[in-house]
């Protein structure tokens, strides 16, 4: 009986029985290592985005940043030259497809390929009940938040496979499992990550390419302020939280690096809840 489901288990999903190694390799070693890896990681002069960044960077990986401003850029590749980290800085709204062009493209002819994508870039121009929202307040949110992030996948892909491989990680949130009162579509869009998570996964899996997701919780960022600089929210949220407290960006951007790096090389197609031990299901 036993045998006869894990024949079935492979024969309906053929990356189930691959056993040749995906990007990241042996896992020799406790500590990994990204070195000679080349990591965009979108809107990443704050917060998470820079978190993330430097983790990669820590490892030593060569990052990509990001944002709309230049100023920002600028403000960020300072920041992690003064932590010896290799970075390379460059204007981009994800949301034109010119911009993600361009991005990719300054990417391979600087640092000469594309190892790892943290998308990370996210908008939410509407707080309120659902059912006020517009047609333009979806149009924004689904093409920065869900639609962005699968055309960078689509473009960065080609220049994985000559590599050999590589890893994606999607930055959703815990509004993908549990929607946030008036923040409607914001959470909606997020919950479209999962599913985006799950239906690249296989597929690109057979070019060795591992895709995952990462769902914060409340963290410490600008974006986020709305949420944990209000005292009455928080105290409501803690109430779900087993770690009494709002996460920081550094405690995201670690797992991002996890799951770019060697010790993640058996790992695709999954979300790592990272909210504090909030209940977390769809």
């Amino acid at each position: 009986m036993l045998r006869c489901l894990v024949s079935r288990c492979f024969l309906t999903n053929p990356v189930a029985g691959q056993t040749r190694k995906m990007s990241g390799g042996s896992l020799a070693g406790s500590q990994s290592s990204l070195a000679g890896k080349v990591a965009i990681v979108t809107a990443s002069t704050d917060g998470i985005g820079l978190a993330a960044a430097q983790a990669l960077g820590q490892r030593g990986a060569h990052v990509v940043v990001s944002s709309r401003r230049q100023s920002n850029v600028d403000k960020a590749v300072a920041q992690l030259q003064s932590e010896k980290i290799q970075v390379t800085g460059t204007t981009c709204n994800v949301g034109k497809s010119e911009d993600r062009e361009r991005l990719v493209n300054m990417t391979v002819e600087h640092c000469g390929g594309i190892d790892i994508l943290v998308s990370n870039a996210a908008v939410n121009p509407f707080f309120g009940n659902i059912m006020d929202s517009t047609a333009a307040v979806w149009d924004k949110i689904l093409d920065v938040n869900v639609k962005a992030a699968f055309l960078m996948t689509q473009l960065v892909v080609p220049h994985m496979e000559k590599r050999g491989g590589g890893s994606v990680v999607f930055v959703s949130s815990v509004a993908g499992y549990q929607p946030m009162q008036a923040l409607g579509p914001y959470s909606v869009s997020k919950t479209a990550l999962l599913g985006l998570t799950r239906a690249l996964a296989p597929e690109l899996a057979q070019s060795h390419i591992r895709v995952n997701c990462v769902a914060p919780g409340v963290i410490k960022t600008r974006f986020s302020q709305a949420l944990w600089q209000d005292e009455d929210i928080v105290d409501e949220f803690k109430k779900q939280l087993s770690i009494k407290r709002v996460g920081e960006p550094e405690e995201i951007g670690g797992v991002i690096a996890f799951l770019c790096s060697k010790d993640a090389s058996y790992i695709t197609g999954e979300t790592i809840t990272v909210t504090g031990g909030m209940s977390c299901r769809l």
